[in-house]
């Protein structure tokens, strides 16, 4: 089966810095056809594919987690801060426009906790390499939740 609209899509993947330097990998399921799943420059060289079907795309930093954004970067009084988090954990707070963010607490000095609403790998240019593993239509519910739900399901 072709990976078009609306597939369910398993891949294998490593990323690595340009200079081939391992920073993540592992499988990963998504939904092909712009449901923002997966970097679009990945969708696209995947678009018409099949099962065993492999690539290794460079992604500069606007094809991969985008550019740093200072303007996410928090220091809070230590007073302020969840007990049991540690450095290398994360918190969810509000950003300026009063949404959800997710912050990663990056440093814990004195009074201060310092957090950081990036993905730790934006700025960066990345290397990307997979291998198609599975192919399938998407159910209904999958297209309706616009993700893929495991082999069990999936509850919201």
């Amino acid at each position: 089966m072709a990976i078009t609209k609306d597939s369910a899509v398993t891949i294998t993947y490593k990323v690595t810095t340009p200079a081939g330097k391992p920073l993540d990998g592992g499988s990963l399921s998504y939904l092909h056809g712009g449901y923002d799943n997966i970097f679009p420059k990945v969708e696209a060289a995947l678009e018409g594919q099949a099962v065993g079907f492999g690539t290794t795309l460079d992604l500069a930093v606007e094809d991969a987690f985008g550019e740093r954004d200072e303007g996410l970067v928090r220091t809070i009084p230590k007073s302020e801060f969840p007990p049991g988090v540690k450095v290398g954990g994360q918190l969810q707070a509000m950003d300026d426009n009063g949404q959800p963010q997710v912050f990663n607490v990056v440093k814990i000095k004195g009074p201060e906790v310092h957090l950081d609403g990036n993905h730790p790998l934006a700025g960066q240019a990345l290397k990307f390499s997979c291998k198609v593993t599975e192919v399938r239509a998407a159910s209904a519910e999958e297209i309706a939740h616009r993700h893929v739900h495991g082999a069990h399901g999936h509850q919201h």
